[in-house]
């Protein structure tokens, strides 16, 4: 990928980095071969971004080119935004804090270069400001009134470093446009490169080391540069052409952060944001279920005015959602009417709205594994011992998972299959895991999971290594469908 600066002058870009190619802004608008330029990378320095100057054209016609400018137009409308600068400081309000609890004075600023400042003390601010504003050359002010709190941020020109921080910017910015932190240096040389997001302090991941691993060796063998990345590599992920998010998903969680900035950035993504937004909220999957005609229990979206309905459509027992309920947490069943008006009493305190189902004991339920829009794998997820759901907790909020089997795909029930075809249809064409009930000769679909378990001996234990390569395959096509120029598939 080839990396353009622009500025409004080339005298405006004063450091001499290798590899890149500074050009004039007005010559980046006007000529035609900049137009005609494919796989670039931008980044605008240009000395105002304010409303139709000629910085905010070249980030909007960058956009237009697909060459991934940064700062983007979102960016710099974000920068503009008083109120950003509030919600800001108080999403990093705990790093804000223990960062700047030395300091003495009542103001404080704070220069952050490609996400970095020369002191190593200020990097985890530093880092976390580049994420929420991606522009190069970054200025934060900060001012302090019992705590410390963002008044503002801006970009900076090339021109408004101070001389002496100028061989840092010139080391950060190189290792930057070289697409790697200081600590992490690519070894392969494939045609793409794929991240891979997942966390390695997390409880129950949806993939496991040895899975993470299979993916990577399938990756590389289809001629990817896979790396592992996490939370705090939220600004490179314009050094990649696709993300796989392997990590436990939710609206209101980083990955969903990272998914919606990896489709702007134009990477090819799953899960994708619409997918997580949908699958993660089972309001929505009742909804959309009952509007196409998808068999699943009988369901009630339950509300402050219909509660006394519950117990009378749905009897007993019955089962109540959290609408972003995950891992059977979240998940509950009340067996009378006295634990039906406990539980909705405190769960209708959380969300407006609450999924209540009739409850269809079975000894397992199916997981249908859909990918693009076909089956991939199909497992029995048995109950947990002695208990109504695949995960027991203990008093400790340990879980107790039931066996798994793993079938081919053609042993499964074909009624089950295809009902977990149209179900993950009505979401996308991405990853999904459709759990699907089988109770007295009937099937019902109980949700579509986005990111869906796959784990090394379990749901690969029929494909093994090729489950991996499947996916990744989905990957490149779509990977060399957006590199065509053809946009997003």
């Amino acid at each position: 990928m080839s990396t353009l600066i622009v500025a409004n002058s080339s005298k405006d870009w004063p450091f001499q980095i290798p590899n890149v190619e500074v050009v004039d802004a007005w010559a980046y608008l006007t000529r035609p071969e900049f137009s005609d330029m494919r796989g670039v990378k931008l980044y605008n320095f240009c000395r105002s971004y304010r409303y139709q100057t000629t910085g905010y054209y070249v980030s909007l016609l960058a956009e237009a080119r697909g060459h991934r400018p940064l700062p983007s137009v979102t960016t710099i409308q974000d920068l503009k935004n008083p109120a950003m600068a509030r919600l800001v400081s108080e999403d990093l309000e705990e790093v804000i804090q223990r960062s700047l609890a030395p300091i003495q004075s009542s103001k404080f600023t704070l220069s952050i270069y490609f996400g970095q400042n020369l002191a190593k003390r200020y990097k985890p601010l530093s880092l976390q400001l580049f994420n929420m504003f991606q522009a190069p050359l970054l200025r934060a002010q900060f001012v302090r009134d019992k705590k410390w709190q963002l008044r503002s941020i801006t970009a900076l020109s090339a021109s408004q470093v101070p001389p002496s921080h100028a061989p840092f910017v010139v080391r950060v910015a190189s290792e930057y446009f070289a697409g790697r932190r200081s600590s992490v240096r690519r070894r392969s040389r494939g045609r793409y490169d794929l991240a891979i997001l997942a966390n390695a302090d997390e409880e129950n991941p949806p993939s496991d080391e040895k899975a993470l691993q299979r993916f990577a060796k399938a990756g590389a063998s289809l001629g990817f540069n896979v790396e592992r990345i996490e939370r705090d590599d939220f600004a490179r992920l314009s050094q990649f052409d696709a993300l796989f998010i392997r990590e436990t998903t939710a609206v209101n969680h980083y990955t969903y952060r990272f998914s919606r900035r990896a489709v702007s950035e134009g990477l090819v993504v799953m899960d994708d944001p619409d997918s997580i937004a949908r699958c993660a909220n089972k309001v929505y999957l009742a909804e959309a279920m009952s509007r196409h005609n998808v068999p699943t229990p009988r369901t009630i979206v339950v509300h402050q005015g219909n509660e006394n309905e519950v117990a009378r459509e749905l009897g007993f027992p019955c089962v109540l959602k959290k609408p972003d309920s995950a891992f059977s947490l979240g998940v509950v069943k009340a067996d009378n009417q006295a634990e039906l008006d406990e539980l909705l009493a405190k769960l209708l305190a959380d969300s407006d709205l609450v999924v209540a189902q009739e409850f269809l004991p079975t000894q397992f339920d199916w997981r249908i594994g859909i990918l693009d829009g076909r089956p991939l794998y199909a497992c029995k997820y048995f109950m947990a011992s002695q208990h109504w759901q695949i995960v027991k907790r203990d008093d400790n909020g340990n879980g107790h998972y039931g066996k798994l089997e793993t079938l081919p795909v053609e042993m499964a029930p074909t009624r089950a299959v295809r009902l977990a075809l149209k179900a993950a249809n009505l979401i996308g064409k991405g990853l999904y895991g459709v759990d699907v009930k089988q109770s007295g000769g009937k099937f019902y679909v109980i949700e579509v999971n986005d990111n869906p378990n796959i784990e090394a001996g379990c749901e690969d234990a029929v494909l093994k290594e090729e489950l991996y390569r499947r996916i990744m395959e989905v990957f490149l096509r779509r990977v060399q469908y957006v590199k065509a120029g053809n946009g997003a598939l």
